[in-house]
């Protein structure tokens, strides 16, 4: 890859692993998920794991890419002729970009909903309307695939168009621009919430170390957490890391982009719960807290429509943010692989994934049951696809980690590091095998335990596999 094609600033790859972590989820997956697990035991153990696994982890995807100086999937063929493996070792670079792909199929379609919310706050439209309406309001929406798909191609039109622009003209320009914007805006709403929500009931909801709350689920959530909001396996952070400058740290930035990421995802959870609980409303919501509950509190609130406006334009910054990082794995591969220019190869991607998004934006109306989807998977189509990615990003995950700690060698790793020895063999302890321990362990819990031997007999498959890879790369480091 030549060397105009590095960030332009050593800061700009946390910005942009930071803005592909932060997304819709921080701002209500993760503050629920800890409000319902013991508040503060389930931050001690994703703490804890985020070391263990997902900071691991990270440093060795952004090490791939850093590596190899290309795309996941030519980066990750370059590294296997090079490092005299298996080819079967490229399918990590295939993994990342089916799994990106996948998720910005549906993911474009749920972002285009805070666009429709965007909408209907900053126009005052729910001003004074109580838990009916807008329920109602959202099942509308839902019941409209014209509506949704409308909203579904602006926003991945929106997204195509900022990668479209370039490395440092699209991609850098933007999230400069948009991460501080969110972080600003973040802190706007944390205020109006401490004002006019109680923050002290979200607090607690929040923070409060009851560890007696904490089952076994919510221990794997916690550990799943740690990965997947890190992005990993999904091909960004190697993408990303193929543009980072050699001087910056992988082990200070990755601690970086888990302490920000995480951060975020309280001072949202502070400010959202503040609102929820101020209103008396409820909190177990899922996906519904944004689209209901939220535009319900706003509703009542002095000023909400406009800080409610403020606030769904929050969310559609943090979507693209994730979005654009999504693009561009298979963008930079059409690249480099077939000679495309950069507008013609996020074209392609773009009108594909988009051309998907219709199979979920028909899951939650037309085909929302009846289908071939739900005859063999009992799902639909839009729960089968989060399924496969579900299975592609810790399968991917867990070839990063063995891939990186057994393939590599120690001087080609403490080249990357640059760092003492004592932090190397810590390292490569958690990524050969902390890491995949975990990661195995949430991929399995993924797979929906359809018949009672499904998931001991892939349980036996994955151990055996894991190791049979781990030896053969372990002969050839």
């Amino acid at each position: 890859m030549s060397g105009h094609n590095v960030w332009t600033h050593k800061g700009t790859f946390l910005l942009a692993a930071v803005g592909s972590a932060v997304g819709l989820g921080n701002l209500w997956r993760f503050p629920y998920l800890t409000g319902e697990n013991g508040g503060g035991a389930f931050i001690l153990i994703y703490a804890l794991t985020i070391f263990a696994v997902g900071i691991p982890i990270f440093i060795a995807e952004t090490m791939l890419g850093r590596t190899s100086r290309q795309s996941p999937i030519m980066g990750m063929r370059h590294l296997t002729k090079t490092h005299k493996t298996s080819r079967a070792w490229e399918s990590i670079g295939w993994l990342g970009a089916a799994a990106a792909f996948l998720i910005l199929s549906f993911y474009s379609v749920i972002a285009g909903w805070a666009l429709h919310y965007t909408w209907l706050m900053l126009t005052g439209s729910l001003v004074g309307a109580d838990a009916t309406t807008i329920s109602a309001g959202f099942d509308a929406l839902l019941a409209s695939p014209g509506l949704m798909t409308l909203y579904h191609t602006l926003f991945i039109a929106f997204s195509a168009l900022i990668v479209g622009l370039g490395i440092h003209k699209g991609i850098e320009s933007g999230l400069r621009i948009m991460m501080p914007a969110l972080f600003a805006i973040l802190i706007v709403v944390l205020i109006y919430g401490v004002i006019n929500g109680d923050v002290g009931a979200a607090a607690n909801f929040l923070f409060t170390f009851n560890i007696a709350d904490l089952s076994l689920e919510g221990w794997l959530q916690a550990v799943g957490q740690s990965f997947f909001t890190l992005s990993l396996g999904m091909g960004a952070i190697m993408a990303y890391g193929a543009y980072m400058s050699s001087e910056a740290s992988l082990t200070r930035t990755a601690i970086a982009v888990a302490f920000v990421d995480t951060a975020i995802a309280m001072v949202a959870g502070l400010a959202i719960f503040s609102l929820v609980f101020g209103a008396g409303l409820e909190t177990d919501q899922g996906p519904g807290l944004m689209f209901v509950t939220l535009p319900l509190a706003f509703a009542d609130m002095p000023f909400g429509a406009l800080v409610g406006g403020v606030f769904f334009i929050l969310v559609l910054g943090a979507a693209i943010s994730s979005s654009i990082s999504l693009i561009e794995p298979v963008a930079a591969f059409l690249v480099e692989r077939f000679d495309m220019t950069r507008p013609q190869a996020v074209t392609i991607m773009v009108v594909a994934a988009w051309a998907m998004g219709l199979l979920t934006v028909v899951s939650f109306n037309v085909w929302a049951e009846g289908t071939i989807f739900h005859a063999l998977f009992e799902r639909s189509a839009f729960e089968f696809i989060e399924l496969l990615t579900n299975i592609f990003m810790p399968l991917g995950g867990l070839m990063i980690a063995l891939f990186a700690g057994w393939a590599l060698t120690q001087s080609e790793v403490m080249k990357e590091l640059g760092t003492n020895i004592t932090w190397f063999k810590t390292w490569r302890l958690l990524v050969r095998f902390v890491g995949p321990a975990a990661v195995s362990f949430v991929f399995l819990r993924t797979i929906p335990q359809v018949e009672g031997y499904v998931v001991p007999t892939l349980g036996a498959l994955l151990i055996v596999g894991v190791f049979a890879l781990s030896q053969r790369l372990r002969k050839s480091a």
